[in-house]
């Protein structure tokens, strides 16, 4: 979900998959594609052939070799720049696909998304096909990455960072501070790309899904989509109504809900998820040394607050203050397995460290999440995930709403109410080009939250539910999880799914998985 960096599932992401993105900029439309019936403008986009060919574009293509151990084939579909002008120019939309191994009782074609905005899809396909089991066997999984995004002509604002929140810091000075860093970002994605900017958005992504559809051939999709993906499903679902078979929603938004200031909601399960990370860390206190009792854990964090409030924390080549902190500690809350806590303490025990002036390399998660958030290693990262969130909905333009908002939640929340309430580029954005959709009013869905989750908190969901009666929730009670089927590993809640994908029914009522204890 929005802003920060996300935390590796199983598909293998890094430098050469950035570089190689680079190279699929605008497109003409193939020529074979170009003979239409006059009845439907987009007719020579939805007749296209598709040359599935090798997905290693190279021999340090890792994502692409690891899609060819898999069986995968990788193509790209042409789709305009502005549907309403298809005659104009045009983008290179890049998927991957692995396919049915049992044709003769093959589904169809199960299209992915895995959140962001601004997140790759392409590598998907091998992971979540190993988690559907057998009924892999019986639909093309289908990787993509959105227009903008990863392979699917990026676009790179050049910015100094892979994401455009920060925390507002402790008084109206740090607050200021983020206000101009907020318009410089804003002024930097008009220069490098403002033609573009008007057409980065949700409706458009979801116009270019259809697309993909009729190119593959297909009268109806089947979808996945996590945490931002949900959105996505949800617009698409709309604007193209009949067009789904199965639709699955992990991690799930509420219409409502979701916009420039998508973390406004996200303060109550993050404060539960850090406080129970904290109970985990203090019971391996030997190890980590934060605190014996989750209040000394607490306590650990709050001192690297006002350490980095005083003076920049100095972690080897990077220098973290008071905006950072917070959206460090929100990185850390998102995966509730030994693991991900572990990497966490680790990050947390250097900052304690810094804190008390000792010098400190980074740990690797550490080290990831400040070179994502304090280099311009990642810059098409936030570039693409902050334009699709300006160009779906206009944000408050006024700094004072910010500040006020600030303030009223600094008390209750001290440790993440300055990031999640804070302002960002899209205050400076030029409007939106259209208004956002109004989502269906209902759509038989599976809907997939856990009670815990620190992104797509479960009351997003349970609304979604309330909004969609034909629909049915898998609930995953008592985790901190963000996105569910196949990452955290429950037997209950993927065999619910599995079993919702092969026979197309949903479970006659809403069913409850309860985790495992930590």
């Amino acid at each position: 979900m929005t802003g920060f960096r996300p935390r590796a599932r199983r598909w293998p992401t890094g430098p050469a998959a950035l570089v190689l993105a680079a190279a699929l900029a605008l497109t003409a439309l193939p020529t074979a594609a170009r003979a239409s019936p006059d009845t439907d403008p987009l007719a020579r986009y939805h007749g296209q052939r598709l040359t599935w060919r090798s997905c290693a574009t190279g021999p340090d293509d890792e994502l692409g070799k690891e899609l060819e151990r898999a069986g995968a084939r990788c193509t790209r579909v042409t789709v305009p720049l502005d549907h309403a002008r298809p005659e104009g120019r045009t983008l290179g939309i890049a998927l991957s696909r692995i396919p049915a191994t049992d044709p003769g009782h093959r589904i169809g074609s199960l299209l992915l998304n895995g959140g962001g905005p601004g997140g790759q899809t392409l590598g998907d396909p091998p992971w979540v096909r190993e988690a559907m089991g057998p009924a892999a066997a019986r639909f093309d999984v289908i990787g993509v990455d959105p227009r903008f995004v990863g392979r699917s002509s990026p676009l790179d604002c050049g910015w100094p960072t892979g994401s455009a929140f920060r925390g507002a810091g402790t008084d109206r000075a740090g607050f200021d501070r983020m206000t101009e860093l907020a318009r410089d970002l804003a002024r930097r994605c008009r220069t490098a790309a403002g033609d573009l900017l008007p057409y980065a958005t949700t409706r458009d992504t979801a116009r270019d899904m259809d697309v993909v559809r009729a190119a593959l051939g297909e009268r109806r999709i089947s979808y996945l989509g996590y945490s931002y993906g949900s959105y996505l499903g949800e617009v698409y679902a709309t604007m193209f109504p009949g067009r789904t078979d199965r639709v699955v929603l992990d991690g799930v938004i509420a219409p409502d809900r979701y916009g420039p200031r998508l973390l406004r909601h996200a303060g109550p399960a993050n404060r539960h998820a850090l406080e129970g990370w904290a109970s985990w860390a203090a019971l391996r206190d030997g190890t980590y040394r934060l605190g014996r009792t989750r209040a000394a854990v607490l306590a650990t964090v709050d001192r690297i607050g006002a350490a980095a409030a005083r003076r920049p924390l100095r972690l080897g080549g990077h220098r973290v203050d008071e905006h950072m902190v917070p959206v460090i500690l929100l990185n850390g809350l998102s995966q509730d397995n030994a693991t991900a806590y572990g990497d966490f303490a680790e990050g947390v025990r250097d900052l304690a460290r810094a804190a008390r002036g000792e010098p400190v390399a980074p740990s690797p998660w550490l080290a990831g999440v400040l070179d994502f958030t304090l280099t311009g290693a990642e810059s098409a990262y936030g570039s693409a995930q902050t334009a699709i969130l300006c160009g779906d909905a206009a944000a408050p333009r006024d700094p004072e709403v910010y500040w006020r908002d600030i303030r009223r939640v600094r008390a209750e929340d001290p440790r993440f109410g300055p990031v999640t309430q804070n302002i960002n580029a899209c205050a400076f954005w030029d409007p939106p080009r259209e208004r956002p959709v109004t989502v269906r009013g209902d759509l038989p869905a599976l809907l997939v939250n856990a009670t815990g989750d620190p992104r797509t908190d479960y009351e997003g969901a349970r609304l979604v539910r309330d909004a969609w009666p034909s629909s049915r929730l898998v609930t995953l009670r008592g985790a901190d999880q963000h996105a569910v089927f196949g990452v955290h590993g429950d037997d209950c809640v993927d065999s619910a799914v599995n079993a919702y994908l092969v026979t197309g029914r949903l479970p006659a009522r809403d069913l409850t998985c309860e985790a495992r204890p930590r």
